[in-house]
């Protein structure tokens, strides 16, 4: 499809609502078939012909009650100022689109503009620790130079703590639901609402008919692990959804981050058993998200004028003191005359950078500012 209409939506709409009939098996018979409403038009007999379609998932196909859905449903779209992104059509999340268990139709409010942008997901357990909370609220600080969107699930703990935090630096966010956006869980949230909306808003895939669920948060993962190209958990434990998004990211080829913690807090298990198996990278500050990302500040993002009196730890002093004293250098020769294994000074001199006491040169060549 090139475009979409009014009957198209509908048609959509409308497999949506046959009961066995999943996203993937919507796109597949609309490949197949060539548009949303042909498949409707299809004799059975030739859809049953197509790889991976029986006669459970077409059963249903043909029941009427799914068109009247479709069309209550599409009212409530237009009267509410809904935004509907299909997945084949312009504006549908880049990211999301090579998901294959995308959502066939993304419903959205608010003003999110993905174009072009970095996107991260933040997920975590819902009894955040003080720890958490100012790991997760430094980490966004941090990265605000960069302008990146912050994803999650506005859910209690990590997921609004980061959301709120995103609102604090003037960043973009977004909440992916798991219900339809005639609602708001948990309902202590709705006074973050409109704030979010401002600059970002909030995705689903859920109608406004359906009930709401606690397995929904399965389903809502996907897309929160499907709009980002890295997803980072701040503590949980040894279960819980976060762990579920966290697969769901790598599955996804995306890159996972987990914040470490004591081998005996339970809500440090789930991030280190992530990061034990090799299924996470270790998070220990923005400056190893930006290396393992490859982001680079360009110069409008650098700080205009370097701030006195900035507080730089060991290692920052040792590097800061050999690059004053040796003008421009390599990084591999900075971590061998800093006795600094080449990995760590990488992530040392990221952060020197967001403080504005050294710049990259062209050639992986680093000097004082």
């Amino acid at each position: 499809m090139n475009y979409m209409t009014t009957d198209t939506l509908l048609a959509l709409l409308s497999l949506k609502k046959v009961a066995n009939l999943g996203d993937n098996s919507i796109k597949k018979l609309i490949r197949e078939v060539g548009s949303a409403e042909g498949v409707l038009e299809e004799k059975p007999k030739n859809l049953l012909k197509i790889d991976g379609i029986g006669t459970v998932k077409i059963k249903d196909l043909h029941n009427p009650s799914h068109r009247h859905a479709a069309e209550n449903e599409l009212k409530f779209i237009e009267n509410n100022n809904i935004r509907c992104q299909v997945y084949d059509q312009p504006g549908y999340p880049e990211k999301l689109k090579h998901c294959i268990d995308s959502p066939v139709v993304l419903f959205s409010s608010g003003n999110i503009d993905l174009t072009n942008r970095k996107l991260i997901s933040i997920v975590g357990t819902r009894k955040v620790t003080r720890y958490g909370v100012k790991f997760c609220e430094e980490l966004i600080a941090t990265l605000a130079p960069l302008d990146p969107v912050i994803v999650s699930g506005f859910a209690y703990g990590v997921d609004i703590t980061a959301q709120c935090a995103a609102v604090k630096h003037n960043l973009q966010t977004v909440g992916c639901l798991a219900h339809g956006l005639n609602q708001i869980y948990p309902k202590t949230h709705k006074k973050y609402v409109a704030q979010i909306e401002e600059n970002g808003g909030f995705f689903t895939d859920f109608w406004s008919t359906d009930t709401f669920d606690r397995k929904n948060f399965l389903s809502r993962n996907r897309i929160i692990a499907g709009l980002s190209e890295a997803t980072i958990v701040i503590e949980s434990a040894d279960k819980g959804g976060s762990l579920v998004t966290a697969e769901l990211a790598n599955s996804y080829n995306r890159d996972v981050f987990a914040v470490p913690g004591r081998a005996n807090d339970p809500l440090s298990k789930g991030c280190n058993m992530l990061i034990k198996t090799n299924r996470a990278h270790m998070l220990t500050s923005a400056a190893d998200l930006i290396y393992m990302l490859n982001w680079e500040l360009d110069q409008k993002q650098q700080p205009v004028q370097k701030k006195l009196f900035i507080e730089l730890n060991e290692e920052e002093k040792k590097i800061h003191d050999f690059l004053t004293s040796q003008g421009k250098e390599l990084l591999d020769v900075i971590a061998l005359q800093c006795q600094i294994p080449t990995f760590r000074a990488a992530s040392v001199l990221l952060n020197m950078e967001l403080k504005g006491v050294i710049k990259p040169l062209p050639g992986k060549l680093f000097e004082v500012v």
